[in-house]
């Protein structure tokens, strides 16, 4: 079973025990939310469980990822579209990462506040966007406010199958 491990986005170094929680925490969670179980099954190897991973992270108070919609895309084969929300609490926040291909973020609710790899800190706000070149290292994602919740819609394309998050140790 361990051989499943990088196909589900979190390589061999990471316990089996772990991956296997935060895929049943997601699922019981869609449960709850009355969510249908179908399409995150049908793409829990390419989104649910990495994103599972942001979601309980050491280090990380995020208050949650939730899997909008992820398209295998026709006219680019291998390639797969996957849009999220992300939601931080007050001061929430993601310790540093990299995605897998291509990230567009836009923000729809409070500000953000983002650093890719030796650039600015930089605000956004409502209604503003920025991307996530492939390979660029995310230094700093969090919340602008220590009092109020901030969220965001990233919209990835990358591999078919690839881990969307990676986080630095």
């Amino acid at each position: 079973m361990t051989s499943m491990a990088p196909a589900l986005g979190f390589g061999l170094a990471r316990p089996l025990r772990p991956m296997m929680l935060a895929i049943a925490a997601g699922l019981v969670c869609a449960a709850l939310a009355g969510k249908s179980l179908q399409p995150m099954m049908d793409t829990i190897s390419t989104a649910l469980v990495p994103l599972c991973a942001a979601n309980n992270a050491e280090g990380s108070a995020l208050d949650k990822v939730e899997l909008i919609a992820s398209y295998a895309l026709p006219n680019v084969p291998g390639k797969r579209v996957t849009i999220v929300r992300v939601s931080y609490g007050p001061g929430g926040f993601t310790r540093p990462h990299r995605h897998a291909g291509s990230v567009t973020a836009y923000i729809t609710k409070g500000e953000i506040r983002s650093q890719l790899g030796g650039g600015p800190v930089e605000t956004f706000g409502v209604g503003q966007s920025f991307f996530e070149p492939p390979g660029s290292t995310h230094m700093v994602s969090a919340n602008a406010s220590k009092t109020e919740p901030a969220e965001l819609i990233a919209v990835f394309v990358a591999d078919e199958g690839a881990q969307l998050t990676t986080f630095l140790e």
